[in-house]
């Protein structure tokens, strides 16, 4: 029986992904734990702290599916510690009396935040893979479209002309400085922890830095300078990296929702086969993946907020703190990955209508062109002058329900500077979209330079 989204059959492929799910299922987190025993009884054999034996037997039967994990949850239970019943049940695995050298000298919450790191890696490698494909699949259309011309908005309404090549290319950017955060952090993010009860290194005596640098050797992970069981601010740098993914996944797909209304038509997500919008209305063809996308960048934010309570870590170690981090870190990585997966669908198949593009240029009836005319008609008359006289006949116009070009030949002063072929020629919207197609060709550039995207 399930109970979350992210584990209901019905419901998890919006909340997550197979791939996600794996790395933070219940047998990969404490095989992780596992990981932790085994390469620290290694380095303790290396440096004749335990018996080359014990290590090896330890190392050998490190394995999660030999455990009885409905057992080890019955125990957890029982005893209210959710590392003791697995150390337990490794020592149990081992023969000889050889498990009585494991967990020789740590804290639970070396293993628990050591874990979780392994874990978080594992995931990095999954969300960088496809933080870069969906940057792809941008890279393409911006470059496909740069002078695709289509009104450019503000404040929810059309404002001046640009090409969807240059929207898509500012999408990119915001995921091109993700992708740079993402590196950044990653020495940072990615060290372990083994600092004993107080993060004092106390059980581990004299050969204590040795013995770190060579377990987290072993384990592919950095060696933090000084203890971070009461610092949580590594774990709550990346899951706010990955709420500000989520946020600029959720701008693109929202984007892309209300491009797609009937009235504006301009995009739309893949359409596939027995695709269903409605129940009762048969007709509908619903934006239902980017809106997902919608709903998670809403979602993740809780997550990030979660994180940052968990920063408020009391003494020199609170698991209350810690716990916290079990639930939003990663509920955060499955979010992030479902995000990026139905990204990376949603770029791959839109469709761009680029003859509704350059029909809504024209739904305002020319009015759409009015700061080209004013730049125009400043020449012969001055800025201020030419704001006044194309603002009242722009104001004039809307209200009689007339076109632009109608009502600017209606004003005696206009007419006297702009002959009717050059304001008709000022008022094709397909030819004022500025530098758009050069800045999209030169960022473009830029970005093949970096290399990022490979």
């Amino acid at each position: 029986m399930t109970s979350s989204v992210f584990d209901q059959p019905l419901q998890q492929h919006m909340w997550s992904t197979d791939e996600m799910r794996a790395v933070f299922s219940e047998e990969n987190r404490v095989q992780k734990w596992f990981d932790f025993e085994a390469a620290l009884a290694a380095a303790q054999a290396e440096l004749g702290m335990i018996p080359a034996a014990a290590a090896a037997e330890i190392g050998a039967k490190a394995r999660v599916a030999d455990i009885d994990l409905p057992a080890l949850a019955a125990e957890t239970r029982r005893v209210k510690h959710p590392l003791v019943p697995a150390v337990r049940a490794l020592q149990r695995q081992c023969a000889g009396g050889l498990g009585e050298f494991v967990h020789f000298g740590p804290t639970s919450q070396d293993v628990y935040d050591t874990g979780m790191m392994l874990q978080v890696r594992q995931a990095h490698a999954i969300l960088m893979r496809d933080l870069t494909a969906v940057s792809r699949e941008l890279y393409r259309l911006a470059d496909e479209h740069k002078h695709t011309p289509m009104a450019g908005r503000t404040h929810g309404v059309q404002a001046l002309p640009i090409t969807f090549g240059h929207k898509c290319a500012i999408w990119l950017s915001e995921l091109g400085r993700h992708h740079e955060r993402m590196r950044a952090l990653e020495p940072r993010t990615f060290v372990g922890q083994m600092v004993g009860a107080v993060g004092t290194q106390a059980s581990f005596g004299e050969q204590a830095g040795a013995l770190e640098a060579r377990l987290m050797a072993r384990l592919g992970l950095g060696v933090a300078p000084i203890s971070w069981q009461p610092a949580r601010d590594r774990l709550g740098e990346y899951v706010s990296v990955l709420g500000l993914i989520g946020a600029s996944l959720g701008k693109i797909a929202n984007e892309i929702m209300n491009l797609e209304g009937d009235e504006t038509g301009e995009l739309a997500e893949p359409f596939s086969e027995g695709k269903v919008g409605s129940s009762t209305m048969p007709h509908k063809r619903n934006p239902a993946v980017v809106e997902t996308v919608v709903t998670l960048s809403r979602a993740i934010r809780y997550s990030v907020a979660m994180m940052h309570d968990a920063q408020m870590a009391e003494h020199e170690r609170d698991v209350a703190a810690v716990r916290m981090e079990w639930k939003a870190v990663p509920e955060a990585c499955m979010m992030a990955a479902a995000m990026l997966q139905m990204m990376q669908y949603a770029l791959s198949g839109l469709t761009v209508n680029a003859a509704r593009m350059r029909a809504n240029l024209d739904l305002l009836g020319g009015f759409l062109m009015s700061e080209r005319v004013m730049f125009a008609l400043a020449d012969k008359v001055g800025k201020q002058s030419a704001h006044e006289l194309v603002y009242a006949a722009a104001m004039q116009g809307m209200e009689g329900g007339i076109t632009f070009e109608q009502a600017l030949s209606r004003d005696p002063a206009i007419r006297a500077a702009l002959e009717p072929a050059a304001l008709k020629a000022l008022l094709d919207p397909a030819t004022y979209v500025g530098q758009a197609p050069r800045i999209v060709e030169r960022f473009l550039a830029e970005t093949r330079a970096s290399g990022w995207l490979g």
